[in-house]
């Protein structure tokens, strides 16, 4: 509430909610940070979370911020994208940014198709996608370990990065 007093619910299986202990006060500045945490308790394991029906009552802002708790960086390695033909032509764009695997935050990653028409890929005889760390092709130098989740892979006509 405004007054500072927060409360907390748990479910074991999504609809019986029980309150948990009373109302803690907690006071706090004139900006504060809000959100819903997930954990697995295993640095070693992510999970995931689909969460519904939250509501947030006050002037809220539009910036988001994350974090993850627990899990170690990635190692730096380059990230890239390859694309290959049929008869075996590929060609490789890496990310400009050398850090690109330790970013802890979503971040669109825009590519020209003209990159790979330019090392020979004919656009309209992709048979293969692969997006990895490290050097394309290279088995025989061990990298590094880490997670990374790629979502929305788009082909989308001429555009401009997201802002």
């Amino acid at each position: 509430d405004l007054a500072g007093n927060f409360t907390a619910y748990h479910s074991t299986n999504g609809t019986n909610w029980q309150m948990q202990s009373t109302p803690d006060n907690i006071s706090m500045g004139s900006n504060v940070y809000i959100g819903l945490a997930l954990t697995s308790h295993n640095a070693a394991l992510t999970c995931e979370a689909v969460f519904s029906n939250v509501t947030i009552t006050g002037s809220v802002g539009p910036q988001w911020a994350n974090q993850d708790v627990g899990i170690s960086s990635n190692a730096a390695e380059p990230l890239y994208v390859a694309l290959s033909n049929a008869n075996g032509t590929s060609a490789v764009v890496v990310h400009d940014d050398p850090a690109a695997s330790n970013t802890d935050t979503w971040t669109e990653w825009i590519i020209p198709l003209q990159a790979f028409v330019n090392q020979g890929v004919v656009l309209t005889d992709v048979d293969t996608i692969a997006i990895g760390l490290g050097t394309r092709g290279n088995m025989t130098v061990p990298g590094g370990s880490g997670k990374m989740f790629f979502d929305d892979i788009r082909l989308y006509r001429t555009r401009e990065a997201a802002e």
